[in-house]
């Protein structure tokens, strides 16, 4: 098996993982909107794997060494999943595209809150951009995509494919602050796809339609943009001081995709990327296991119709 990637962050495919129950199916989709793939992926405190996939069991969790099936839950849940996060205390966090939600489970599945109101939307996007008399639209939610909690508590939602804005929330669940407008401007968005936080709280956004990953404060002030990204749909903070971003490169823009490496400095010091004619998928969620293992949740191609989760074991 091939190596990819370089320097000490090199890694392989590991083909055997994960051991799927026999008779189960992983992101083949359902009637509904939603369509296939696994939609993405989150680690707990015990390298157990929770992916997210848009099949008949929504949360499939594994053992990240293994492979071996641990549980499953969400059955008649969702109607589109998309981001998930596991926090520090091992809550999972859960955002629905369709229904405009996003939920705190128990690593069993039981709901401990739920934030914007089940199946009602609020857009702030027109075909004419977002107008900045209008802010007033732009509340929470219209398709989330993205969740992720500071060392504070507090939870990030990158509010995302109907609005253009990130919002952040209290422990409680009380809406503190949001911002971002449509644009291509610093601190405006094309598409607010996934986030997550770093060492120092700093909120890294994907803005997928504008090739760049946006860094924030706390507080949503502009700092700076990465632009070495080719469609950066997932974004993950290893609290090592390391930023691992998901590049899609859909094929229908006839670009690679893969994985890029970087410090919270921006510096490059890793990367795989494969052709469009060599990979039937494209990565659109990851996270890392306390050993260095990447998982990525990896949507069907545009041009093969395959789907998976993969795991690229550290060497």
């Amino acid at each position: 098996m091939s190596i990819v990637g370089y320097g000490d962050y090199r890694y392989e495919f590991d083909d055997s993982w994960p051991k799927i129950p026999e008779g189960w199916t992983i992101g083949n989709g359902w009637v509904g909107p939603s369509g296939r793939g696994v939609s993405d992926v989150s680690a707990d405190s015990m390298d157990r794997i929770y992916v997210f996939n848009r099949d008949k069991h929504p949360v499939v969790v594994f053992e990240g060494a293994s492979g071996r099936f641990v549980t499953s839950w969400g059955e008649h849940e969702f109607k589109e999943t998309h981001g998930i996060h596991v926090d520090s205390e091992d809550n999972v966090w859960t955002t629905d595209r369709q229904e405009h939600v996003v939920v705190k489970h128990t690593k069993y599945g039981e709901k401990l809150l739920e934030l914007g109101i089940r199946g009602w939307s609020s857009a702030s996007v027109t075909p004419y951009g977002t107008h900045p008399d209008h802010a007033f639209l732009g509340g929470p939610f219209c398709m989330p995509a993205g969740v992720t909690v500071a060392s504070t508590g507090a939870v990030f939602v990158a509010d995302g494919y109907g609005n253009r804005q990130v919002h952040r929330f209290s422990p409680a669940g009380e809406l503190e602050l949001s911002w971002g407008t449509s644009g291509t401007g610093n601190g405006e968005f094309s598409l607010v796809h996934n986030l997550d936080v770093d060492s120092k709280d700093r909120v890294y956004v994907c803005d997928r339609e504008n090739d760049r990953v946006q860094i924030f404060d706390y507080d949503g002030k502009f700092l700076e943009s990465w632009t070495d990204a080719i469609s950066p749909g997932g974004v993950h903070c290893d609290r090592n001081n390391l930023v691992y971003v998901t590049e899609q490169g859909p094929p229908r823009r006839y670009k690679p995709n893969g994985v890029s490496i970087f410090t919270e400095s921006g510096e490059l010091i890793s990367r795989f990327r494969r052709n469009p004619e060599d990979c039937p998928t494209q990565p659109h969620g990851i996270c890392i296991d306390s050993k260095g293992n990447i998982y990525l949740a990896e949507l069907e191609s545009y041009n093969k119709n395959d789907h998976r989760v993969s795991r690229f074991a550290k060497v």
